[in-house]
């Protein structure tokens, strides 16, 4: 049981996927940092000197000042302006997601994969016809469907 896990541990896809949770950890804290000290301190000197992170409803029936002061004397409170905040978090890592997968999509498809024409103009032929009987057969075909004859591989 142990070599199983140990086999399955350390195959390529379980560490690659590691690898990929780490550095969407450390982009996290990238795209927060931007969206809390960049994106929404301008989008609230448009709506009027807005901080969203102070948007709340108390749920306790009592008054408090801020989020901080309503939270520290332990009332509940619904946090839609936070939730705000992380949405958009959200869709800007989405965004970035989408352009890095679009763009490795894209390279995949500018290299050709093993087996394929490089050039457009170079496409393997799909049949051939048997020297011996002159069907045609599969171009990759090393006998003949028909009479059985042998082809040279080259």
């Amino acid at each position: 049981m142990w070599k199983e896990f140990r086999d399955f541990a350390l195959r390529g896809n379980v560490i690659d996927l590691a690898v990929g949770i780490i550095i969407g950890a450390a982009f996290n804290s990238v795209v927060n940092s931007l969206v809390n000290n960049i994106i929404m301190a301008p989008l609230g000197a448009i709506l009027g000197q807005v901080d969203f992170s102070e948007y709340y409803i108390n749920l306790s029936g009592e008054r408090y000042a801020s989020l901080a002061e309503a939270q520290a004397a332990g009332a509940p409170t619904i946090n839609y302006g936070l939730f705000i905040g992380d949405i958009i978090s959200f869709l800007i890592v989405a965004l970035a997601v989408f352009f890095l997968v679009k763009t490795i999509t894209r390279a995949r498809e500018a290299i050709p994969a093993h087996g394929e024409p490089e050039k457009p103009g170079e496409e393997e032929p799909q049949t051939k016809e048997c020297p011996y009987c002159f069907t045609l057969v599969p171009y990759k075909a090393i006998r003949c469907p028909n009479c059985t004859s042998l082809y040279e591989t080259t």
